[in-house]
């Protein structure tokens, strides 16, 4: 597996988010603006196909780095890359001196970031019918 850094986002990043979220997940409004400026990871295996992606971006609000529309193809679930492009989404926070990052879960999937170090902030709330809860982790 290889770990690709890109700004902006690539079609293998629009491909696998597509596949996911759109096609498996049912969700209508998948990419915005935001994308055009975030830096996005890209997992490839070994025939460089994509299979995983997140997203990372500063928001000024909650004063954190967002990690985002992070995304596994189906038959590529259970083998860890989750959690692999996670800790690379914070080593490159950490290189940009993030000391926080966040991210809005699936709350379906709040017990992976549990694991990961993420705890629950704030009230749930829903995107497009699926109910999410903000989470952060202090980096160091």
């Amino acid at each position: 597996m290889e770990t690709v850094i890109y700004q902006g986002i690539p079609n293998y990043a629009k491909e696998v988010r597509q596949k996911v979220f759109v096609e498996e997940q049912g969700f209508h409004n998948e990419f915005d603006d935001i994308d055009e400026t975030a830096t996005h990871i890209v997992m490839f295996d070994e025939d460089k196909m994509p299979v995983a992606t997140c997203r990372i971006f500063w928001d000024t609000v909650i004063r954190a780095y967002i990690l985002g529309r992070l995304a596994v193809i189906k038959e590529y679930r259970g083998r860890n890359i989750g959690s692999v492009i996670v800790r690379e989404a914070e080593k490159y926070i950490q290189k940009n001196d993030g000391k926080c990052i966040a991210l809005h879960a699936q709350c379906r999937v709040t017990a992976f970031y549990q694991n990961l170090g993420f705890t629950e902030f704030g009230d749930t709330d829903e995107e497009e019918g699926c109910p999410h809860i903000w989470m952060k982790k202090t980096l160091g």
